[in-house]
């Protein structure tokens, strides 16, 4: 994590937090006025007593003089000179004024497309929709296909061999295997099979890459890149052969690997027995020790090649559209990515708010699916407190609320919500309704009929969620996961211009856990902390992952 002398200031301050404020009575602290709290409590007006404390507020204008000058008024002549020297004065003053005011305004000169102009010195205020224009014009994207290059690639029968992958998991970890699998290929000039979308033990899905993806799009744009073909060469008899058989399979291959070893360990082996399947293939090669136009080229893919159908496309044109118009006129929206499902909450190991009987049964169903880690289950409380601190749990969907809240966010907030089913249901979900009641999911923006070309594949329908939450105008995340940073990462992408909020979970955390903190300090503290979290350009380090921040291999200086 980068040092930030803002979160460090706010976290200074929660550090003496208890000290400071522990003196006094909660119940006396900054009476601040909170969103939490009933805006119709009566105030004490006291007659206007107290709230404008000078005096002199009703002064005529010219005794104000007199407090400057004491000696007009004394004689005739002093009052004159005296006068004379407060007018002197105040027109310098004006004449300043008006030349600082003139000095701001004037243009300064700045370069456009090449050209010199004249730019007004603007400040742009902060806004709660999009990040502020003079931070997000330094960088461009560059990772397009090359117009005007030729291809140097030998034909199909002169490539070093077929490499074949099962992309498996979800929608978004398949995305990502297909964009290694084309930078696999290319890095041992080899000809790539068209993906398999593996199904999905969870879902249950069924998809293939046809049903999600535009194949044509797909090989065209890639085809002074890498080799691809729709199918297994006929010639390739025995099929099942390559699903099935350890002779015709890679399976060694570490996570994060290096280029080297694909050349070193992979390469023989495709030579050898001309076409080989690689599996897993979930996060197989590395990304600080490939070479730079390799993770440009994953870059290629991701953010060029891979487009979903046209009818995908266009379905989530109308809901995004829908989303925009929702008020009658044109109105912003926000995507809210909530992962609180029942298998997020349990597989997180922390501790949520609940009634006994509600822990008992989320205690059994983690020994159940997660025995080795749950062993006795007398570990856990200790774990569960470290993991919050560190910012490792799953935002509640009502602390999701309270942070939204602060940033500045209204009631009014059209928000669009991409989850799976809630665990605790409507109970945990109220109080996000409750502080923003303008929340929709896809169901409730589309008809049943709209819905059901979709329902087939499920694959489909998140495909939609992720396509509404990429055109949003802001994307707020609650825990990580593929689906949130390949949407932030391709917002940078897009221009670092679009908001996406990474809250600051540990500095929260601290936050809600603290009794004494008021609401205009902890509203203070998230605008603060998430100043420089909304997708803004961000320099990559080590070991970084490139679906979020595709800043250094895949965007050029401007």
């Amino acid at each position: 994590m980068t040092y930030s002398p803002k979160r460090a200031m706010a976290e200074l301050r929660h550090s003496i937090s208890m000290g400071a404020r522990g003196t006094s009575s909660p119940m006396k602290r900054d009476e601040d006025s909170s969103p939490l709290i009933s805006d119709t409590q009566p105030v004490d007006d006291d007659d206007g007593r107290g709230r404008h404390p000078y005096k002199d507020r009703d002064r005529p204008f010219f005794s104000h003089f007199q407090s400057i000058c004491p000696s007009i008024g004394d004689d005739a002549n002093s009052s004159r000179i005296s006068l004379v020297v407060v007018i002197v004065v105040s027109l310098l003053g004006l004449v300043s004024i008006l030349a600082i005011v003139k000095r701001v305004n004037a243009p300064y000169l700045c370069k456009k497309d090449g050209i010199t102009l004249h730019c007004p010195h603007v400040k742009e205020a902060p806004s709660l929709w999009e990040n502020p224009y003079s931070a997000t014009t330094s960088w461009k994207p560059c990772a397009e296909r090359r117009l005007g290059g030729f291809s140097d690639l030998p034909p199909e029968n002169e490539t070093t061999g077929y490499i074949f992958i099962h992309a498996e998991g979800g929608l978004n970890q398949q995305r990502i295997a297909i964009c290694n699998a084309v930078a696999v290929a290319k890095i041992m000039n080899a000809t790539l099979i068209l993906p398999v979308l593996k199904q999905d033990q969870i879902w249950k899905d069924q998809t293939k890459f046809e049903d999600i993806f535009d194949v044509d799009h797909f090989i065209d744009y890639l085809k002074d890149d890498v080799r691809i073909v729709r199918d297994i060469p006929e010639w390739f008899t025995d099929k099942t052969e390559l699903f099935s058989s350890i002779r015709r399979t890679v399976k060694n291959i570490p996570k994060y690997a290096p280029a080297q070893f694909y050349i070193d360990n992979v390469l023989p082996r495709i030579k050898e027995k001309k076409i080989m399947a690689l599996k897993p293939f979930v996060d197989r090669l590395g990304y600080d020790n490939v070479p730079q136009e390799i993770n440009r080229l994953r870059c290629r893919v991701n953010y060029h090649a891979l487009k979903f159908l046209p009818e995908i496309e266009q379905m989530a044109d109308l809901l995004a559209s829908r989303m925009r118009n929702r008020t009658g006129s044109s109105n912003p929206y926000m995507a809210l990515h909530l992962r609180f499902e029942k298998g997020m909450v349990g597989l997180s190991f922390c501790d949520f708010v609940g009634t006994r009987e509600e822990k008992a049964l989320m205690a059994k169903y983690r020994e159940k699916e997660w025995p080795r880690r749950y062993k006795n289950g007398t570990h856990l409380w200790q774990l569960a407190l470290q993991k919050r601190k560190e910012g490792r749990c799953p935002l509640e969907p009502g602390e999701v609320a309270v942070i939204l809240r602060a940033m500045g966010y209204p009631k009014e907030t059209q928000i669009y919500v991409a989850s799976g089913q809630v665990y605790g249901g409507h109970n945990r979900m109220a109080p996000l309704r409750n502080m923003f009641p303008n929340l929709v999911t896809k169901e409730e923006l589309a008809t049943k009929q709209e819905l059901d070309n979709f329902r087939k594949h499920v694959t489909s329908l998140a495909a939609l969620d992720f396509l509404v939450c990429l055109k949003s105008d802001v994307f707020v995340m609650t825990h990580g996961g593929n689906f949130a940073k390949l949407i932030i990462g391709a917002r940078r992408y897009m221009g670092h211009r679009l908001k996406s909020i990474k809250p600051d979970k540990g500095l929260m955390s601290k936050s809600f856990g603290d009794p004494y903190l008021g609401w205009a300090t902890f509203a203070e503290d998230v605008v603060v902390t998430h100043e420089t979290r909304t997708g803004l350009p961000e320099e990559t380090f080590p070991n970084y992952d490139l679906w979020e921040n595709p800043l250094t291999p895949c965007m050029c200086k401007a």
